[in-house]
């Protein structure tokens, strides 16, 4: 289990990345992104990729900096408002995107890792979110058709995590990093601290280690999306 364990976010991804494949990234804004895994995923050089994320990062940051170098073709989302880059690429037809509501992209991560191929809801009927999908009646009420997501890589940020890939998140970063790591046909993680297997309480561990197959730690920067100020009040 100890050679879940890497050095550096480089050697974590060694032998996972091809052109054309599908990667989960974890995080809500930039809370809980994994910061390392997205620069070695740029350096990498890989193409093509088809990015699931609830967001992307923000022009010079995150998934943003993979937008830059246009190694994303596509990306599946929901919330995409702090980057230009994306509304440039995407306003001029360069980049392909597939907006989902919220809650359901979590549902389409949490399914796709639950090995459950599709579920109805009913969030986006009558809307252009229901073009083109399946249409059914329960109990009086429409419903439509979504497909759960897997990837080839997914690409989660931890608190804490043990040398079997047992991991703890910090607040919202739960959000989103522990459904994309399940759906992930391999899973790297990033952690800012590392312990011994046996460290960490079991009813703590938010993800069982059995979903990650590499871990790594971290060096984060944690930027703030949108930092707003106001001056402070005299008395």
């Amino acid at each position: 289990m100890a050679g879940k364990v890497y050095s550096t976010a480089k050697e974590a991804l060694e032998g996972l990345t091809f052109d054309g494949m599908t990667v989960m990234a974890g995080g809500f804004g930039l809370c809980g992104i994994p910061e390392n895994l997205i620069l070695a995923l740029r350096d990498s050089g890989v193409k093509g990729i088809t990015a699931i994320s609830n967001n992307a990062g923000v022009d010079d940051f995150g998934l943003g900096l993979l937008l830059q170098t246009r190694q994303i073709k596509k990306m599946v989302s929901s919330y995409v408002g702090e980057n230009k880059e994306f509304e440039r690429q995407y306003l001029s037809g360069e980049l392909e995107v597939e907006f989902n509501p919220q809650g359901t992209l979590a549902e389409r991560c949490r399914a796709g890792g639950a090995g459950i191929p599709g579920f109805y809801t009913k969030t986006g009927v009558g809307t252009l979110v229901a073009e083109g999908k399946e249409h059914r009646e329960f109990n009086g009420e429409t419903y439509i058709l979504e497909t759960g997501l897997v990837s080839d890589l997914s690409i989660v940020k931890a608190q804490k995590g043990d040398t079997q890939g047992n991991l703890v998140f910090n607040k919202t970063a739960r959000n989103f990093n522990p459904p994309m790591a399940m759906a992930g046909k391999v899973t790297v993680a990033e952690v800012e601290e590392l312990v011994p297997t046996g460290d960490i309480d079991p009813d703590e561990i938010h993800l069982p280690g059995i979903f990650v197959q590499r871990i790594v730690k971290g060096t984060f920067e944690k930027r703030i999306e949108q930092r707003t100020v106001r001056k402070r009040e005299h008395y």
